[in-house]
């Protein structure tokens, strides 16, 4: 199968509940779900370490579900991780095929650095894309190298990997570039505001 999915080991849950879930987070396993191309949803337990590691960084992970002698493969679509300490504890996979095209939320990075004395503003923190589900990108980066102040950069702007479409509105605005001086000019103006309201109630 694909050559760039993680394998995981995985087994049929037969016990259900609140109660189960709990036994089974205590053993050290999660419970997850697989649903897709019009099957049941078939209801796993995974390691919870491995699961961790082969779902760190990548919010769309492929991966090969081994579940006793069958391979499943999937994609991540929900995640639930512990909201305190690392930990996951529910996964939903999605079945993929190595032949289609997926819809994914893929987030954005920016790299490099705009033009001396701007700041950037991240207006989208992920693009929605369609993709080859055996090559879903981990991120879009964003190059703002030397950028110039009033500059955005749209969706229609975004290098993207062969074979990947995005379905986000073309003109959305990914990163904007501004002046820092703009940003920082707005607080003074307020203070100044508020002081001659101040002297008018005198």
């Amino acid at each position: 199968m694909s050559t760039n999915a993680i394998s995981l080991d995985a087994t049929d849950r037969t016990e259900f509940g609140k109660g189960s879930s709990r036994r089974a987070r205590r053993a050290g396993q999660v419970p997850a779900v697989v649903y897709g191309h019009g099957t049941d949803p078939r209801h796993l337990l995974l390691e919870e370490h491995a699961t961790r590691l082969a779902l760190r960084g990548n919010e769309n992970a492929l991966v090969e579900l081994n579940v006793e002698g069958e391979t499943l493969l999937a994609i991540a679509k929900d995640v639930q991780r512990h909201p305190i300490r690392p930990g996951v504890q529910h996964v939903d996979f999605l079945l993929v095929n190595r032949n289609e095209k997926v819809e994914v939320d893929v987030p954005v990075v920016v790299t490099g650095e705009s033009a001396p004395g701007t700041i950037h503003m991240i207006e989208l923190a992920h693009v929605l894309v369609s993709a080859p589900a055996i090559a879903i990108p981990e991120t879009i980066d964003v190059d703002i190298t030397g950028i110039e102040a009033g500059t955005a950069v749209r969706v229609a702007d975004l290098a993207l990997p062969e074979g990947v479409e995005a379905i986000t509105d073309a003109d959305a605005d990914v990163v904007n570039v501004a002046a820092e001086a703009t940003a920082a000019s707005a607080e003074p103006a307020t203070d100044e505001a508020a002081g001659e309201a101040s002297d008018g109630d005198e």
